[in-house]
């Protein structure tokens, strides 16, 4: 082994839907965190090593990744079926019906968070489970554009009460964008397709 060759190793093929649900979990995760994380200690500035330090703004933080985590999973199911989407001959719901089923299995992977109602957990669900239903009714969306409808009530989550929000909604949504299209390419050099297909059509 060369001594470099450890740069070049590549991460593992995605095969099967484990694997996929799993890189979605992740991203997904990911996605929304890594965001709130920012803007938070953005928003305190020089007091931001106290703020997240704080019990009560960490029970903030927590109820608004949790409150945000199922949108992530929303834009990452919906990135997926565009990848899958052109693999089904034209019938998009041969994918889709089982992707639905995978994306709700990851979001079924967690009990109800602390800090959120039985009521607003089972929402977010119905509301996942919603919005990759309707997938099939519009052409599949560019990486790009998948944020966009999310944005607003994403940040909305953050761990802040809306008077104290800082116009940044289109900061989120870039960010947002700019991960999308790099977790877009990701997939595409590792998910094997056919065999991700035949999974989860119940052929393998």
């Amino acid at each position: 082994m060369g001594l470099f060759d450890f740069l070049r190793r590549r991460k593992p093929a995605i095969e099967t839907p484990e694997q996929l649900a799993n890189f979605i979990d992740d991203q997904a995760a990911f996605l929304v965190q890594k965001g709130i994380y920012d803007y938070a200690r953005a928003r305190s500035g020089p007091y931001s090593k106290v703020m997240l330090a704080d019990e009560g703004f960490q029970s903030a933080l927590n109820r608004s990744r949790w409150r945000a985590y199922p949108l992530g999973l929303a834009m990452m199911g919906e990135l997926v079926e565009g990848l899958l989407a052109p693999h089904t001959g034209g019938d998009r719901r041969i994918a889709l019906d089982p992707l639905i089923a995978l994306v709700l299995t990851v979001f079924d992977r967690y009990p109800r968070p602390e800090g959120l109602t039985d009521e607003e957990w089972q929402a977010a669900r119905d509301d996942l489970a919603l919005h990759m239903d309707r997938l099939s009714l519009h052409p599949p969306k560019r990486a790009n554009d998948i944020p966009v409808p999310f944005a607003d009530r994403y940040f909305e989550m953050m761990p802040y009460d809306k008077p104290f929000l800082t116009p940044d909604a289109p900061t989120a949504r870039g960010f947002m964008q700019l991960h999308l299209i790099k977790i877009k390419d990701e997939l595409e050099e590792r998910m094997d397709v056919e065999e991700v297909m035949r999974a989860l059509r119940g052929e393998a």
